[in-house]
């Protein structure tokens, strides 16, 4: 994903120095990156600095060190704050993260585990679901690694498809959803060696609305800008044919642009993000190829 989004910049041109001075306002004091309310987080600090890394740019690697290493070996963090942990230290870490740092911050996720081989963020499910195997697969690869029994993961994403063609993270739904759909099929490709999808590309492509982006969903009143990104990035991964969406996705895009340098999520959303940030990144690289 993010060697894609070092493409962003193609199109960005000029307007590519505007989202790094938008993503370095973000930062605070002790280091962290912004969430909506102002607040340094573990998991904006991960948009933060992706971000920063598809611009090309350096990265402000002393003070996120000093705010990561307050949060040690991820005791007491969820397994998506330890899956952003990981992937802050991979950041700012290029040569690679410290061997016993990484033993503990894959040993939490795998405490996500769930029976069926899968992965959730409730340590008590008895179900993996796509989003807790997403998390779980960047971490592992982000650390360098592939999760143990690759091909359980692969069984609990195949049971959550839908009836309709997509993925969904609750077993036994009849409606898929975009970015779960979009991450079986990254799951799929990473861990089962599955690039094509016939059923799921034309599922996806059914989720474009007409001015362009992506619904999350049947029934969901606007595109938005996750749906857009990950719907592009796994068409993408299928080898589909993005020329005919560049046009209006980009006209897209850009009503969610603003001269701050960051990226609304919607047309409803009043508030700008490092994640939605990121993810306009992500959907201008696969654009401008």
């Amino acid at each position: 994903m993010l060697q894609v989004a070092r493409l962003a910049p193609c199109l960005l041109g000029d307007a590519a120095a505007l989202v790094e001075g938008y993503l370095r306002g973000q930062q605070n004091d002790d280091g962290g990156f912004n969430d909506r309310e102002g607040k340094s987080d573990l998991y904006y600090t991960a948009f933060g600095l992706q971000g920063l890394a598809a611009l090309s740019v350096d990265l402000p690697t002393e003070p996120v060190e000093e705010y990561l290493r307050g949060f040690g070996d991820g005791e007491g963090l969820d397994s998506v704050h330890v899956a952003c942990l990981a992937r802050c230290w991979s950041a700012i870490r290029p040569g690679g993260v410290d061997g016993p740092l990484v033993d503990s911050l894959l040993g939490r996720i795998e405490q996500g585990r769930t029976p069926d081989g899968g992965y959730h963020i409730d340590l008590e499910s008895q179900q993996g679901d796509i989003y807790g195997c997403f998390m779980a697969l960047g971490a592992y690869e982000d650390l360098g690694r592939l999760p143990p029994e690759p091909e359980r993961v692969v069984r609990c994403v195949a049971a959550l498809r839908t009836s309709d063609g997509g993925y969904s993270n609750e077993p036994g739904t009849q409606v898929g959803l975009t970015p779960s759909s979009a991450a079986a099929a990254v799951i799929n490709r990473r861990l089962g060696g599955v690039a094509s999808d016939p059923e799921l590309e034309l599922w996806l492509l059914r989720q474009l609305h007409p001015d362009g982006g992506f619904y999350a969903a049947r029934g969901a009143l606007y595109p938005d800008l996750l749906s857009t990104a990950t719907a592009l990035h796994a068409l993408a991964g299928m080898h589909s044919d993005l020329g005919p969406l560049k046009e209006a996705s980009l006209d897209f895009i850009d009503t969610l642009w603003t001269a701050r340098g960051g990226f609304h999520g919607h047309w409803e959303d009043d508030d700008l993000d490092c994640e939605y940030t990121y993810y306009g990144l992500l959907a201008l690289g696969h654009l401008s190829l």
